[in-house]
């Protein structure tokens, strides 16, 4: 019996089956021979996920084997790239192009795949997550068609897969819309919450990227910020906090400690007193919680199912250490955040119903309508994911 487990543990099953796909090929075959056995097919990237979007106890596909830049297009900043690519091998390789994501998460783990399918995002009031920036697809469908989508050529099937939690169809391929290799300098500084909250939105004008840990038990917060720099990279790396160098070498962090997480995404203007309503909760219900409350901003687009679709957004992230109990304390934050217009993070921890999904995303309908056309036996759909089916 094969198992399967996400980064932090707490997540596990054991499929029928754990595929390993290396070629286009073999996946079409896997297909193939599923649906005739009548099994369905989870895709599965680095397991950085705390939400059971991958857990089937029938096919689990592993696309660590499906990695690497396949193409890249200088002038036009772009580049194709393999499902299965962890993001921490993409940025030397760009790198040799004088290219880079345009902006990523503080852990680069993931694969690309997972990434976009989840909203993956860093902050920034201008940056838009990574999803939004997938210019086209490869993806291998229920059929075992293996086709391309972008916005020019099977429109409606580039929007629902590109953020999709892999229930569209097996995506072998991606093209990114790239930025400028560019230097980035980390700095920061620490502040009394009650004092910081009052400064956001000066503070997120002001500096590029900016976010901030809160420390519960604590009046204290950790803010961060990082700026695109004209000068020199600074070698060897400094420590997290103070880096000069490139965009690959500043915006991942090391997160070594084993937890759960729950991040809802707000209406931006509404960021500041859904924190200090989460920081209220903290103090009164929950006063033995010490892991940090982070707060980071994301750029609104136009992607279907994510969670910055038509808004600026703020993202309030809380965790919870997996060796302690986390529902109670996530279903109360989660209370405050639906107050607040929240919509769930794909790849974190949630207590949603189907019935909700429709009164936070106003494509939810049509999402489902054509994923159900390419994939109408259900064959990318989990147990969790036909427990939110309309």
């Amino acid at each position: 019996m094969s198992r399967w487990r996400n980064w932090s543990g707490r997540l596990t099953c054991e499929p029928a089956a754990l595929h390993f796909a290396r070629s286009v090929e073999d996946i079409q075959a896997l297909i193939s021979g599923s649906a005739a056995a009548g099994h369905k097919i989870r895709p599965a990237g680095a397991g950085h996920s705390h939400s059971p979007i991958v857990l089937s106890d029938e096919v689990i596909v592993d696309f660590s084997g499906l990695s690497g830049v396949v193409e890249v297009d200088r002038e036009a900043k772009s580049a194709w790239i393999r499902a299965g690519s962890p993001i921490y091998t993409l940025g030397a390789q760009l790198h040799e192009h004088g290219l880079a994501l345009k902006n990523q998460g503080d852990i680069d783990r993931q694969f690309l795949a997972g990434a976009i399918s989840t909203g993956t995002h860093g902050t920034g009031i201008s940056l838009q997550n990574l999803s939004a920036s997938v210019l086209g697809l490869q993806l291998v469908l229920a059929s075992g068609d293996h086709v391309q989508c972008n916005k020019a050529n099977e429109a409606d099937l580039f929007e629902a897969a590109r953020l999709g939690f892999g229930s569209v169809g097996l995506i072998t391929a991606i093209e990114m819309e790239l930025a400028p290799a560019q230097v980035l300098r980390e700095g920061g500084w620490q502040a009394n919450l009650d004092e910081l909250v009052g400064q956001i939105p000066a503070l997120c004008e002001r500096h590029e990227r900016f976010e901030f840990f809160w420390f519960p038990q604590s009046d204290l917060a950790t803010v961060k910020t990082i700026e695109q720099v004209e000068e020199e990279p600074q070698y060897p790396l400094a420590a997290e906090g103070q880096r000069q160098a490139f965009s690959f070498e500043v915006l991942p962090s090391h997160r070594p400690n084993r937890h759960t997480e729950m991040e809802y995404s707000v209406p931006a203007e509404l960021g500041p007193e859904c924190l200090n309503s989460i920081a209220g909760l903290l103090r009164s219900d929950f006063p033995e919680i010490s892991w940090p409350v982070e707060y980071r901003t994301v750029a609104a687009d136009e992607v279907w199912l994510s969670m910055a679709y038509g808004r600026p957004t703020v993202t309030i992230s809380v965790h919870q250490d997996i060796r302690e109990p986390d529902e109670p304390y996530f279903r109360a934050c989660e209370e405050i955040f639906r107050h607040f217009e929240g919509r769930p993070h794909w790849g974190k921890v949630n207590y949603l119903e189907g019935r909700d999904f429709p009164k936070i995303y106003e494509q939810w309908e049509k999402w489902w309508r054509v994923r159900n056309e390419v994939d109408p036996a259900m064959v990318f759909l989990n147990t969790w994911a036909e427990s939110i089916r309309p």
